[in-house]
């Protein structure tokens, strides 16, 4: 069988980053932690100042509480065109580590300005007590561009730490 994999070019790293940086809102998934089972739950999406994927995320939903439990979960970003066979549209999957972002933290305030600058509507619930941020630590991705165009990315493929 012939491996589906292609080796990583800077079109591929281009075209991940860019889905990335365009996102506004990923399929989130994580573990239950009550029964074990996967969830998929949609959030908001955006990348901090150094391209990290973050999110403003309510303690009193589902996926919070499960990334508390195990912060291990993936990011799925990249929609289907108005045109076309869904299937044929790149989309990107990142596997990460989510850390919640204390308000005390020192960079919890350059956070929040530079999220509000992209998530401009966030602003009528970004100081309610139970939400935080969410930062994302990217381990691995899967670009798939379409059809015949599937990448592995690192970190560092994405101009991320790793």
């Amino acid at each position: 069988m012939t491996n589906p994999i292609r080796p990583t070019d800077d079109d591929a790293r281009a075209l991940a980053r860019t889905l990335l940086d365009e996102a506004t809102h990923a399929a989130l998934g994580v573990i239950d932690p009550g029964t074990g089972a996967p969830m998929v739950s949609r959030i908001a999406l955006a990348c901090d100042a150094e391209g990290v994927p973050v999110s403003l995320v309510s303690s009193l939903s589902a996926h919070t509480r499960a990334l508390e439990t195990g912060p291990a979960c993936s990011l799925l970003v990249g929609e289907p065109g108005d045109r076309g066979d869904p299937l044929t549209h790149p989309r990107l999957t990142v596997q990460a580590v989510a850390g919640l972002v204390a308000r005390d933290d020192p960079g919890h305030a350059a956070l929040r300005a530079h999220y509000l600058t992209l998530r401009l509507k966030a602003k009528l619930y970004v100081d309610f007590g139970d939400f935080r941020f969410l930062r994302f630590t990217v381990t691995r991705a899967f670009l798939n561009g379409g059809f015949g165009k599937a990448f592995d990315l690192t970190p560092r493929d994405l101009g991320l730490p790793g």
